[in-house]
């Protein structure tokens, strides 16, 4: 089994998610709503209207489109996987999203995963990553990514495996509003 960026944000959300899902089987039961389903509608268009257009502004001298990357404990889908002027490369991830001067931990904990893929398949520096904000006329967010976040990323996909291989059942998040809309919270001991 290969990690997805989703479950390092769950994890992150609170490990337990980890434990209740992949050791127990215990499924989330999400429902797809309204935001989901049109943001993968969005998504699917601004992959295929900006195929041939590079941001040269940000100095963008090559870009490839809809990449699935692996390694052998993450794998992830990347909107675009720009190569810059200095050499380096970063990941750009359309949102459906308006954005209000925050950038959520969700996204650059994505982002970073997304850097550590690209990484290890290209062989290239990664510093950077670009979100796009579709809901806010497309307004483009440059967010930095430092060896420290990369690191962050791994060390979770670590934890994430212990979890799961010893059947560790971790502590649950500090923050306890989390707990109360919860899909685990009937099962969950505090």
């Amino acid at each position: 089994m290969s990690l997805t960026p989703s479950h390092i944000i769950e994890y992150l959300y609170c490990p337990r998610f980890t434990y209740f899902e992949y050791v127990l089987g215990i499924p989330q039961y999400e429902t797809k709503n309204y935001k989901v389903m049109r943001g993968r509608e969005v998504h699917d268009q601004k992959l295929e209207q900006n195929k041939e257009y590079l941001r040269k502004k940000i100095g963008v001298q090559e870009k490839f489109v809809d990449q699935y990357l692996t390694n052998d404990l993450l794998r992830g889908r990347i909107d675009e996987v720009l190569l810059l002027q200095d050499g380096t490369m970063a990941p750009l991830d359309y949102k459906f999203a308006q954005f209000k001067d925050k950038i959520y931990d969700t996204y650059r904990t994505q982002l970073y995963c997304y850097a550590w893929l690209i990484e290890q398949n290209f062989g290239k520096k990664v510093d950077k990553g670009f979100l796009v904000y579709t809901r806010s006329q497309n307004k483009l967010v440059e967010v930095p990514i430092l060896e420290t976040d990369k690191k962050e990323v791994e060390n979770c996909v670590k934890q994430i495996y212990h979890i799961i291989e010893e059947n560790h059942f971790p502590k649950a998040t500090k923050y306890r509003k989390r707990c109360l809309d919860c899909t685990y919270r009937n099962v969950c001991v505090k």
